[in-house]
This record gives structure tokens, C-alpha cells and sequence, in this order.
């Protein structure tokens, strides 16, 4: 049987309003609707963005003492934190190999270490909020292509001896397959730090844990515009807030707002789909351990089993506004291309978001002026990244700015061709790599 149950083919509610239908919307535990912002309003910083990094940097902010306002257009969590593959991976969008032939290996460590710091805060911030993300520890990288032989090993090696690191190993073929019932990878790379959760659950958890410190969160308050003065003014259609400081955090769905850092991230889509319960011996022998996934691909595939047993599989990009009208569709040959004893199981939710990468995959926080702070463009490793800004922003505008200064300095490029030229320049790009994944 291969019917559709759900399907989510576009935002529904562009202007406000509910959830995308997705699996995460379907299985979230204490959704709790926030007003819209109306009348005049005072605080001391004013975020705009309910996701992981606002809501991280309200949170971080509170317990400092600051009176702080969220302004989120839609619901909480959703954007790409309440939609994406939950997957919690250790170091950067570039691993530490990559970083150290960029940027030598004092920085790639300082980044290495800020990597660490994300996952703790997450494990922290569960424990200390009791919220009930279904957080699991344990990540695997599949990789598809013998050009990429022995670069896991090469990676373990490095992590062990340069960075203190002894978490991970290469995997053969037969010792991934034990793990991951799929001919399609050549080797693995284990690591038994990185994690996953349910996104949606953590994003509601944490705006819980910010109501309880203090924060007052508004939703479907699209901001308008905002004053480039001291205190500036945040409008929406119905209210304004007037703050010391303005944290942007609107990640994929920044657009106009700010025209000074939106040509540094470009907006792009990504596709999920939930199949139905496989019962838990299926599930099991399908991903031991229930393991978090990703492959080696450019264009990554990830995938994992929920705590009800269905296979969780993400695949597939569009580099314009809307979805595909029938994404389960669209995901399900990715799937079957990495579990094809999946051809007889049901699709029950498929749905999409939308995230932003930079050029150089790495993400992009600073500052536009001394009260006006910003962070974005995870490129698809936002889950641990999103939550360390968040923490680093709110650090800067307590006074100790420090890390937050290490992100800033990354030399974040502006897309070539700004905004207007971008997208035909990304999907020539995005082309090029399919290619490459693909021989």
C-alpha cells in the first residue's frame, strides 16, 4: 500500500495562523498559542524569530536579567527548527579538516570546541527544563562513493589526536551494514557523541522554559520595519516595541527585513517524509541502536527511526518559493534508493521548510550596529549551531562578547549577484554537485 495520508505542499498560512501538517506537528507536546502583539510596548531586547535562535538567545537573555520580547510572524518552531531532521552532529558544517585548510588549526579547534558547547547546551537545557524531546545519543555517516575511501578514518584519526576527541570510528562496509541495512554505503563513520531529537518538541520546550524566566512571546507578529536608532522601534501591524537592542532571527525567512546581510544566505527548501509505524523489530533491524543518519551526498539524505518506530527520511531540495505539489513523491525514490525493503510500507506525513546555507557553509553572526545583532544561514547544521548563537548573541549584549566575536570574524561572502541573481546561480551550483554525488 502507498497512499498519501498527509501531504503538505506549501505554507498555508503565509499571513498567520497554525502549523504546517508534518509529523512533528502531529506528535508535539505543549503547544501553547501566544497572542498577537498589539498596543505599544517596551523591553529591553527585542528578537524577532520564535526558532531555535531566538528563542536561545530570549532564553539566555532572561536569565541575565533582561526584560525581552519575541516577535515571531507565524507559531513557534514553525520554521526549519520545528520542521528539520533533528539530527544534533558534532563540529561545523565543515568538519575539522576542511576548517583547519581554511583557517589553520587554532581556529578549527576554537570551532571545534564551540561545537562541543552547542551539544552540551542542548543536553543542559533538556535536563534542566525537563523537556521531553525524545533526545538520543549516537550519529552515523553513511559514505556513498569509494573516491571518499578512508576519509573517515583520516577524520577519527584527527579528531582523536588534534582535538581530544575519541568518541568516533571508521566503520567497514560490513560493520555499517550491521548497523544500517543498506547496500549503499561503502564505509561509516560512527559517532557516538553527536545525537538527534524531535525539533518541534525542543523549539516548545524552550519557549516554555523563556515564558517561565520572564519572556513575553507574541505570535503571528510579522515585524513590519525597525528604526536604525537607540532605543530602536519594532513595528507590526497592530503594535511596536521599542528595545535597546534587536536580535534578528529569521534565519530562512529573513527576505527584505534587512538588506544589509540577506544577500550572505540564500533561502532553500528542503523535504521530509514519516512512513507508518514499522513495528519495533522492523524498525530495529532497519537502524540499530536507532542511530542518526546522513550520507556523504552534497545534497544530503538523512534519516532516522522515531520513538514510534517509523523511518523518518529527509531528501531532496527546490531552490525556488514553493514545494512540489506531491512531495511524498518527490522523497520516496531517495528513500527507496537507500532502503528498497521499504517499497511495500506507507508514506503517512510529507511535508517541507525552508532553511538558509551561505556560500561557504558556514554560519553567519554579527552585528550591524552596536544595538542591532544577527544569526543565520546554518546551512543544514542548525539544530546544535542555532542554539549556540542564540547563547553567544545574548552573551554580546550582556557585555562579554568574546565568542560571539570569533563567529563574527568568519568571512561570510555575499552571494555573487546579491539577491536578485542568486537562485539561477545556486541551482547551476547545486546541479554540479548532484553530478558529482551521482559518478
Amino acid at each position: 500500500m502507498t497512499t498519501t495520508k498527509r501531504t503538505h505542499t506549501r505554507d498555508p498560512h503565509p499571513n498567520g495562523g497554525g502549523y504546517p501538517d508534518s509529523y512533528y506537528v502531529a506528535t508535539a507536546t505543549g503547544m501553547q498559542e501566544h497572542p498577537r502583539l498589539q498596543g505599544d510596548h517596551q523591553a529591553d531586547v527585542c528578537v524577532i524569530g520564535g526558532g531555535f535562535t531566538g528563542l536561545s538567545a530570549a532564553l539566555n537573555l532572561a536569565e541575565r536579567g533582561f526584560k525581552v520580547i519575541v516577535l515571531e510572524a507565524e507559531r513557534i518552531g514553525f520554521g526549519a527548527s520545528g520542521r528539520n531532521g533533528g539530527l544534533v552532529g558534532s563540529g561545523q558544517r565543515k568538519d575539522v579538516l576542511d576548517m583547519e585548510a581554511a583557517f589553520g588549526l587554532e581556529t578549527s579547534r576554537q570551532f571545534w570546541d564551540f561545537a562541543q558547547a552547542a551539544k552540551q547546551e542542548i543536553r543542559d537545557r533538556v535536563a534542566k527544563h525537563n523537556i521531553a524531546c525524545d533526545l538520543q545519543r549516537g550519529q552515523l555517516e553513511g559514505i556513498h562513493k569509494a573516491s571518499y575511501a578512508g576519509d573517515a578514518k583520516e577524520l577519527s584519526d584527527a579528531l582523536a589526536e588534534r582535538y581530544d576527541y575519541p568518541h568516533t570510528r571508521a566503520l567497514d562496509r560490513e560493520e555499517t551494514k550491521e548497523l544500517i541495512a543498506t547496500d549503499e554505503f561503502i564505509e561509516g563513520f560512527l559517532d557516538e557523541e553527536a545525537a538527534h531529537l524531535h525539533p518541534l518538541n525542543f523549539a516548545l520546550g524552550l519557549a516554555r522554559a523563556a515564558r517561565d524566566a520572564g519572556v513575553q512571546i507574541y505570535e503571528g507578529s510579522r515585524v513590519k520595519s525597525y528604526s536604525q536608532s537607540d532605543p530602536a522601534e519594532i513595528k507590526t501591524a497592530e503594535g511596536s516595541v521599542k528595545a535597546s537592542f534587536v536580535v534578528l532571527a529569521c534565519n530562512g525567512y529573513l527576505e527584505k527585513l534587512e538588506p544589509r546581510v540577506s544577500g550572505k544566505i540564500m533561502p532553500i527548501n528542503n523535504f521530509m517524509i514519516a512512513t507508518e509505524p514499522l513495528g519495533e523489530k522492523r524498525a530495529q533491524e532497519l537502524i540499530k541502536r536507532r542511530l542518526g543518519v546522513h550520507d556523504s551526498r552534497f545534497v544530503v539524505d538523512y534519516f532516522r527511526i522515531s520513538d514510534d518506530h517509523r523511518l523518518l527520511f529527509g531528501g531532496g531540495e527546490n531552490y525556488r518559493r514553493g514545494f512540489p505539489s506531491d512531495i511524498r513523491g518527490m522523497v520516496r525514490p531517495y528513500m527507496l534508493r537507500i532502503f528498497p525493503q521499504l517499497k511495500d510500507v506507507s508514506i503517512d506525513y510529507a511535508w517541507g521548510g525552508t532553511l538558509a546555507v551561505t556560500v561557504n557553509r558556514l554560519p553567519s553572526v554579527g552585528r550591524l550596529q552596536p544595538n542591532l545583532f544577527y544569526g543565520h544561514g546554518y546551512s543544514g547544521h542548525g539544530v546544535p549551531t542555532s542554539i549556540f548563537a542564540g547563547k553567544v548573541i545574548a552573551e554580546a549584549i550582556g557585555g562579554t562578547a568574546e565568542r560571539f566575536d570569533v563567529f563574527a570574524k568568519l568571512p561570510i561572502r555575499t552571494f555573487p549577484g546579491g539577491t536578485l541573481f542568486r537562485y539561477p546561480g545556486m541551482v547551476l551550483g547545486m546541479l554540479y554537485y548532484s553530478m558529482k554525488d551521482r559518478l
